[in-house]
């Protein structure tokens, strides 16, 4: 019995066995502690706004592509008065004409106009058959272009005065008839109108319609501000910069009456921007009595200056022939360029001559403006 009522025999524990348990737990707690700093550390890491962009996390989703094709958005080009506004316009990618000259700013570039013995556009001539000067003194040619590359900028101004409303109609159809045959793909045009002030009805563009829609449109008007046509008109050409040929196509009866600017302002900035400027004087009176010849004489010799024509249509069934005229020679024009020697002074004017073979008749513009030195 004493056997029976003993105890079971308790075994004696070394104390190390009995931290295995707790050591483990602590060695648990401490790597989730770890694992938990170095979550948090990564997400700050990410987060930091000194990161290099390559390395920041993208937040933003990407955007879709606008559709193709999509028209723009019209323009709606505003009053030229006081001083005209270039509006935006859409215009493809920009190309360097054929032919294009670069070279620094002392060149003068010439337009040419040829003629031979039946007032006809003569193409084809040699680099021998001109002769420059400048002041009397003659000039080496050093670049010479027959049938110039130029594409056009083409400003065509319409007198919207009632003493021009008799024939504005005919006038219309003829300058619609124009647009659609001078225009090239490279080429742009503005309609503008003027009466008592000046209005710029499109931007420059190459779409026919919207053009044509212009002229169509031009409403009736007062007085007649023919200065400040070619004023604004020839700074809205150079301000269009570039490699480009500026041209201004005013059709008008000739009766200066309300302008701001006057007859030395518009021939400063006609040449001040390198303007060559075809006048279609629409004379509703034949005799002189009654005329203002003032304003037909001034721009005349405005016109001459640029190397441009004038045309003076007995009737507004002539229109279309003169525009012709203009469109051929625009197509046959050479150019010349020199550099000048000597050197004029800053903001003076210099006489420029082209002579001929014999036979043939040279119509260029006469003077230029020296810019800045």
């Amino acid at each position: 019995m004493a056997n029976c009522l003993r105890h079971p025999q308790v075994q004696k524990v070394h104390p190390s066995y009995l931290m295995i348990p707790r050591v483990s737990r602590i060695f648990h707690w401490c790597l989730a502690l770890l694992a938990f700093f170095a979550g948090a550390f990564l997400v700050h890491a990410q987060e930091k706004p000194d990161r290099p962009p390559w390395a920041q996390p993208s937040t933003s989703q990407p955007q879709p592509p606008p559709p193709s094709g999509q028209p723009q958005p019209p323009t709606t080009p505003g009053p030229m008065v006081p001083a005209p506004v270039q509006l935006p316009e859409r215009q493809k990618a920009p190309q360097t004409p054929k032919g294009t000259i670069k070279v620094n700013v002392n060149l003068v570039n010439v337009l040419v106009s040829v003629l031979d013995e039946n007032k006809r556009p003569a193409p084809n001539l040699p680099q021998e058959a001109f002769q420059v000067s400048e002041e009397g003194v003659p000039q080496k040619i050093e670049f010479f272009e027959p049938e110039t590359k130029l594409p056009l900028d083409l400003a065509l101004m319409i007198d919207a005065s009632m003493s021009a409303h008799i024939d504005i109609q005919y006038e219309r159809e003829a300058a619609s008839r124009f647009i659609r045959q001078v225009l090239r793909p490279d080429d742009r045009m503005a309609v503008f109108s003027f009466d008592e002030t000046v209005t710029q009805r499109t931007t420059f563009t190459e779409r026919v319609q919207t053009l044509t829609d212009a002229v169509a449109r031009i409403p009736d008007g007062a007085g007649t501000s023919i200065y400040d046509a070619l004023l604004l008109g020839s700074q809205t050409l150079e301000k269009r910069g570039g490699e480009r040929r500026r041209v201004i196509i005013l059709v008008t009866d000739g009766g200066e009456t309300t302008s701001h600017a006057d007859f030395e302002s518009a021939r400063r900035a006609a040449l001040r921007g390198e303007v060559l400027l075809y006048t279609i004087l629409v004379r509703t009176m034949k005799s002189e009595n009654g005329r203002n010849t003032a304003g037909e004489h001034a721009l005349q010799t405005i016109t001459e200056t640029t190397g441009g024509a004038m045309f003076f249509p007995d009737s507004p069934q002539e229109l279309p022939v003169i525009f012709d005229r203009i469109d051929a020679e625009l197509r046959t024009q050479y150019r010349l360029a020199y550099y000048p020697n000597p050197r004029g002074a800053a903001n003076s004017y210099r006489k420029i001559e082209v002579k001929m073979l014999p036979g043939y008749t040279a119509r260029h513009r006469t003077a230029y403006l020296v810019g800045a030195q």
